[in-house]
Order: structure tokens, then sequence, then C-alpha cells
């Protein structure tokens, strides 16, 4: 079965703190008559410190769409190359190990998709198959990698390579002044993840079932108006509460597969914001220890969007992984309501020896 390996992540250098967020808000905002209430929202997310592409001089200003795209893919290709090749290290393959490139992102557009870049750049073979992924934001993640795992089970000899890029920061709106806009404002960073999914051998979370659940009616609720200007970030008050209908589905797919969610070993899942965690405890009847690797995520680089299941994975990795056989669940949320979902066990690279392909 497919093995999701270890993640590589990197993100900007550039930072800034909760107290310079909160202190721009109050300087670009004086006179706006929710301030108090978005300043509230904002440190209540628990996002210590975001990393950004450019110095928050530079974000703030907006030299047009065209400007900020470009910005976007030659931020993208000066930075994304050097964490694919740490996760082709970590999964011990060669690019041309590669069947498949799975990129997502929703925070800039190229096209060609930056795949076509990097197979030309990095040695991937010119047979690699491309599937870019724009406009599920952040279920991106977890929909990269179950199809990733799709992949996988239809070509049980090959190797997947995901790939999430997101530049949050190129798509602040300064005419956007709404309770929300200033909310995602305070909320969202930067960053770039890619970690290969093997068909056979690796160390990681060894995938076995996934699913995809919209919640009806709600495809307004995260959403782009894409105007002249670029992409305006929509979100809708009532997001925060979405984990009490998806939670059953994170249920039926795990009573599917004969588990019970509320007992597994591991999560792994977007941090949207702290309440997603906060509910997700609460619904699933899991102790809120089982989330600290994505609050993690969310306190120390905010909302990456695609990105942070991908980070969330890191830290466990980090942590030391998981012992053999344990159960987790893995999930992305996003625009739709959307949430991708997936199960797996942890498998060590002892359990099966096999080797990179001749």
């Amino acid at each position: 079965m497919a093995t999701l390996c270890r993640p590589s992540v990197s993100v900007p250098e550039h930072v800034i703190t909760m107290e310079e967020t909160l202190q721009l808000a109050r300087e670009r905002h004086a006179g706006h008559p929710q301030l108090p209430l978005a300043l509230r929202l904002i440190e209540n997310t628990g996002v210590r410190t975001r990393h950004i592409v450019q110095p928050i001089e530079e974000t703030l200003k907006h030299p047009g769409f065209e400007d900020r795209n470009k910005l976007y893919e030659a931020e993208a290709k000066a930075r994304v190359p050097a964490v694919i090749q740490r996760a082709l290290d970590d999964a011990e393959l060669l690019a041309n190990d590669i069947d498949v490139i799975i990129y997502v992102s929703c925070t800039g557009f190229m096209m060609p998709s930056l795949t076509a870049w990097l197979i030309n750049e990095m040695g991937f073979d010119s047979t690699t198959r491309q599937i870019p992924i724009a406009q599920l934001g952040c279920a991106a993640g977890g929909a990269a990698i179950n199809r990733a795992h799709d992949f996988c089970t239809a070509y049980p000899q090959g190797n997947a390579l995901i790939v999430a890029c997101e530049f949050c920061s190129l798509c602040y709106q300064p005419t956007d002044i709404g309770v929300g806009s200033l909310l995602s404002n305070g909320l969202f960073g930067d960053g770039i993840a890619a970690a290969v999914v093997r068909g056979r051998g690796g160390t990681g979370v060894r995938l076995e079932r996934n699913g995809s659940y919209l919640i009806p009616k709600t495809e307004e609720w995260i959403m782009y108006d894409v105007k002249a200007t670029g992409f305006h970030f929509l979100l809708d008050k009532r997001v925060p509460a979405t984990m009490e209908p998806l939670a059953p589905a994170l249920r039926q797919l795990a009573r599917d597969h004969g588990w019970d969610a509320s007992d597994l070993d591991f999560y792994i899942v977007h941090a949207g914001g702290p309440r997603i965690l906060d509910d997700l405890s609460k619904f699933l009847r899991v102790d809120p220890h089982a989330f600290r690797f994505s609050r993690a995520t969310l306190t120390e680089y905010g909302n990456i969007a695609s990105a942070v299941v991908l980070d969330a994975l890191r830290r466990m990795f980090d942590e030391g992984g998981a012992q053999d056989r344990a159960r987790g669940l893995l999930a992305g949320f996003g625009p739709g309501i959307t949430a991708e979902m997936s199960l797996g066990h942890w498998r060590s690279a002892d359990e099966s020896r096999d080797v990179r392909r001749p």
C-alpha cells in the first residue's frame, strides 16, 4: 500500500508577530466601527508569528494583480525546488522515480502549471503526469494526499510527489475592510511543503482509505471574488462552526473502515483556526492534546492554507513519529465547504524493505 513519507516544509524569512499585526490594524483602521471586534478575533486565533515572502511594508502595498502574480511565479520558482529535493531525499527516491506531481495552490496562477517548469528544471522524466489543483483552497492539502493515494492504488509500484505552495500574503487587499477580511489579515501566512507518497517501501503513514464530504449549500461561505485587483477572499462568519456537520463524515469514514474516530492514535488535520480544533476535540470526543501538531502550525506559522496538513505531519515526524501500526486520521477542510479525509497506519521502513525501483 501507498506510504506518505516525511514532508519537507519551508517558510519565508520575513516574520510578522501578533503584536505587530494588532498594531498595524489599529493604525490603518483607527476609525473602523468594528475594530475592537476584529482585534479580539485576531487575538483569539492564537497565531504568534507568521512568515511572508516580502517585508510587511511591501506586503501592504498593492502594485496590481499582474505584478503580484509575477512575484508569485518568481518566488515559487526560487523556493519550491529545495523543498522538493528534501522531500525526495527523505523518501530515499530520485526525481526520475516520481510518476506524478500533484501541485496545489490557491494564491497565484500559472499556465502551464509550475509542474511543467519543475519537470524541465529538476530532472523529472518527461512522462511524469501532472495534476495541478487550484480551487480547493485549504482542503487541497488533504485532496493532494488522497489523489496520490488513488494514483498509487491504481499503479502499485508508482510514486507520487505532492507540492503545496501558498503565498497568502500576496492576496492582501487594502480596500477589503469587513471584519472577515481584517481577521484573515491576521490569520494567514505563507509556506511551502512537499512530500512523497511511495507505492512501495518508505516510513510514514500507510494510506488505506480516503473520502470526501461537502456540506450542502455552503459554496459561498469560503470563496474568492475575482476582480481586476486580484483575489478578494470572502469568509462567512458561519465557517468556524462547520466541524459540527463535518465530524459525522469523519466518523462515517472511520466506521466504514472498522475504526472508531474517537479512538485513534494520531490526528493530522487542517488548522483553519482554533475553534476548528476545539470543536473537533468536542464532537469527536478526543483529547485536545491529540491536535497538538496542527495547533503548533497555527501558532508558529498561522493558517498556511493547503500546506497546513503537511506541516502538521512533519511535526509528528519530528517528534519521533508513531508506534508501528498506530492508526490515524488526516483531513483538510476548505471551500465548498469540503472535507478531504484519509485513514492510515504508521509504517516503519523495517516493516518492508522495499527499495528504489531498478
